[in-house]
């Protein structure tokens, strides 16, 4: 499972997995909620949970196009 330094170093500095995702890819919160097929709000609350349920955590890879497992630290 590779996970990019400059993803390890957001969360590192705090960042939850999905933030530092997103900002690694260079994506808005709207955009991933778009991908998603959800509203922006409701991708942004994702962001602030430490563990997504399993099934979130498929849905926000596929849509950041990584695995979920690449989502778990």
């Amino acid at each position: 499972m590779m996970i990019p330094h400059e993803v390890v170093t957001l969360i590192v500095d705090g960042a939850l997995p999905v933030r530092a995702w997103r900002e690694h890819l260079d994506l808005t919160q709207e955009e991933v909620a778009e991908r998603m097929g959800i509203s922006p709000l409701a991708y942004a609350e994702q962001e602030t949970i430490p563990k997504p349920r399993k099934a979130t955590r498929e849905k926000i890879a596929a849509a950041f196009g990584i695995t979920a497992s690449q989502l778990e630290l």
